[in-house]
């Protein structure tokens, strides 16, 4: 049952219109505030079939103002530069046999995994542990990698990753209802950018079917694209 407080937000945001960027962050900081520093998300509906492997939509996008979030970074790497680099860049969990010991134990107290090439043999092990949750090192994105100080700085510094889900959707969270509404709005911009850019080839028909911005707590607003190229 819809809460006081979302029942009045619905009053708020025009569910039958789309608005521009601007106009929907506007609507957001109209919505009743809750308790907490809500995050802001963008979501995305696409026209491509997931379950084929070249239509998949995958990539990252660095946020220019940061996500607002705390990110916990584990990176695999043997000792020596690579394992060095990476702590003293800030990541929270750095080791290898140990680190990937407490993986299989089920242990997942961190939001991105980094990894060194060499470490990959080892780590790629941890695919049916890792790959469920989201948290397995790619290539694609950047968090397979020697350069881990740099890996480890971008991820802190607000860069987050997009995947399609088996339904064809993307959520992506592009910053906390506290911030300005122009670092809302440019954080937003860039990763509506970004998805826009990643059409597959073989994508075929309207790519982008739909996109709302949304609090953790609140009814989506239905964003009018446009102003990105999208009709």
């Amino acid at each position: 049952m819809p809460s006081k407080r979302y029942k009045k937000a619905l009053t708020v945001v025009d569910a039958t219109k789309t608005y521009p960027l601007a106009a929907a962050v506007e609507v957001l900081a109209n919505f009743p505030k809750a308790k907490f520093n809500e995050s802001v998300d963008v979501a995305f509906k696409l026209g491509v079939d997931p379950r084929q492997s070249d239509q998949m939509v995958r990539g990252t996008v660095p946020l220019p103002h940061g996500s607002g979030k705390v990110v916990r970074v584990l990176v695999f790497a043997k000792p020596g530069g690579s394992a060095d680099a990476a702590r003293a860049a800030g990541a929270e969990h750095v080791g290898f046999d140990d680190l990937i010991k407490k993986c299989v134990e089920g242990w997942s107290d961190f939001d991105v995994a980094i990894a060194t090439p060499e470490a990959m043999t080892e780590v790629r092990k941890l695919g049916k542990v890792l790959g469920p949750r989201g948290l397995m090192p790619n290539p694609k994105t950047g968090t397979v990698t020697d350069d881990t100080a740099k890996a480890v700085k971008e991820v802190k510094a607000g860069r987050v990753e997009f995947k399609i889900d088996k339904a064809g959707n993307v959520h992506v969270a592009v910053g906390k209802v506290a911030f300005p509404a122009v670092q809302i709005i440019e954080n937003a911009r860039a990763v509506i950018e970004a998805v826009v850019k990643s059409r597959p080839a073989s994508a075929k028909g309207v790519f982008v079917r739909s996109a709302t911005l949304s609090l953790t707590m609140s009814p989506p607003v239905r964003l009018d694209l446009k102003e990105f190229g999208v009709n």
